[in-house]
């Protein structure tokens, strides 16, 4: 909002180069808003504003920056303006920023950090992709046990201004490894003699460096914390994770979840920043699989051309029958693969989905069913059908099909994540498309064949 109504006043200063009057204002403008002012601005000249931000600040600021424009801003950046920025950053976003760059600009990067800041880098990209390694930040306030409290807020008062929070204090022992976590408020409360070890209750929440970034955000949902340690396989505290970094990681998931469950690849970047070559790639993959699955179901149709040439009116509630299964399944997979990445349920729970989605199944299906029968039946009247046994078994087999259908497409879609999951893919995978396709063969093979079974001797 703040960004909108600073716009114009910020491009009709630049445009008469009030450069002093553009640092006044940015002054009390936060970090997010001035990025999202510069990305609207060409490189050049979003440059020289980084020139009016105090270091901090501009860090702060880059690290709110579309990665497009951020590689663009690093290409023009004055080698001082370089090292500014780079040696202000966090090293969660350091490590961060150095896996999108292009090649040509990593080693740039790197010559423009502090020694320490580099090794610090190249540590963390030790860690494996996605791991909790890689998203971690070094900067924390650590205390020993036997310090006392007046000790220690001397400690947090004389590092704690580099610490990403300092709303938990680490306790560790004599080889830097982890023995609690204290909320600062218990520090506070304490009196100043008290030693740490007198307030610890040796009992805290960790995550390991190795593990996976999805366990982070997991963890801090579950345990509601703003900051939980990271070890390694030793024990030893080697950094934390704040609530902040895993707000982004959530949010990544989920956008890569929803585009997996609309039938197609995750994309590599945002939207705003894929070309249309690297969009129709994610995308045909699918595409060309899921048609040649309806291919399926055209060979399935084709199974039953003479009972469709005996009863052609029965072709005209295909659409129905095979929509109605597939928006069963959909619902089942969407609710299931939602499930499973919450953690609500986990893999060893798939024989109770399984009970519980067949019930449902046939409920649902079997509302369709009473439904659809009487339905169809009262349509074909005002069609002009005559009352027969003719028309009345045509609506029954109609009804009967949509009880299979529907339980069909709830087992599949329920099911199907956890297949998916056991095998090593992400549930996702088995989107509504998928779900609907494979609902589509097996709709047609369900529908015609109570067709045949309920037809044969009165209408085949």
């Amino acid at each position: 909002m703040i960004a909108k109504l600073l716009k114009p006043e910020l491009d009709e200063l630049i445009e008469n180069k009030e450069w002093v009057t553009i640092k006044e204002v940015l002054a009390d403008v936060p970090p997010v808003d001035i990025a999202e002012m510069l990305e609207d601005l060409s490189p050049e000249i979003a440059v020289v504003i980084f020139r009016l931000l105090k270091k901090a600040k501009a860090a702060d600021v880059f690290t709110y920056l579309g990665s497009a424009i951020g590689v663009e801003l690093l290409e023009v950046f004055s080698k001082q303006q370089l090292s500014d920025v780079m040696n202000n950053l966090e090293p969660d976003e350091r490590v961060a920023l150095m896996e999108e760059l292009p090649g040509h600009l990593t080693q740039k990067v790197l010559n423009s950090m502090d020694k320490d800041n580099i090794a610090q880098v190249r540590r963390l990209l030790g860690y494996p992709e996605e791991s909790v390694g890689r998203l971690m930040t070094t900067n924390y306030v650590r205390v020993k046990q036997d310090w006392t409290v007046e000790k220690s807020f001397e400690h947090i008062r004389k590092f704690g201004r580099t610490a990403e929070t300092v709303n938990v204090i680490y306790v560790v022992d004599e080889n830097e490894k982890l023995i609690d976590d204290l909320r600062l408020n218990q520090l506070i409360l304490a009196e100043p003699n008290t030693h740490i070890s007198d307030i610890m209750d040796n009992s805290f929440e960790v995550l390991s460096a190795f593990d996976d970034q999805e366990e982070a955000v997991r963890m801090l949902s579950k345990y509601d914390r703003v900051a939980l340690p990271v070890v390694d396989s030793g024990g030893i505290l080697v950094g934390i994770v704040t609530v902040d970094d895993v707000l982004d990681v959530a949010e990544e998931e989920t956008t890569e979840d929803m585009q997996l469950m609309a039938g197609m690849s995750a994309l590599d970047k945002v939207y705003s920043e894929t070309s249309m070559t690297q969009m129709v790639q994610k995308r045909i993959g699918w595409l060309v699989l899921l048609f040649l699955g309806q291919m399926f179901t055209v060979t399935a149709m084709a199974g039953f051309e003479d009972t469709l040439a005996a009863a052609a009116i029965l072709a005209l509630f295909i659409p129905m029958i095979i929509s109605s299964g597939g928006n069963s399944g959909s619902q089942a997979a969407t609710l299931i693969i939602r499930a499973i990445s919450t953690d609500d349920i986990k893999l060893s729970d798939w024989f109770w989905v399984f009970r519980k989605e067949f019930l449902s199944g046939l409920f649902l299906g079997s509302i369709l069913g009473l439904m659809g029968t009487f339905v169809i039946g009262f349509w074909m009247f005002l069609r002009g059908e005559p009352l027969s046994l003719a028309m009345s078994l045509q609506a029954l087999t109609v009804g009967t099909s949509l009880v299979g259908v529907v339980l069909f497409g709830n087992m599949s879609g329920s099911m199907l994540p956890f297949i998916m999951s056991k095998i090593g893919f992400d549930p996702a995978v088995t989107s509504a498309p998928f779900v609907a396709t494979l609902v589509d063969v097996t709709g047609i093979i369900i529908y015609f064949s109570v067709a045949v079974y309920l037809l044969t001797g009165v209408v085949l």
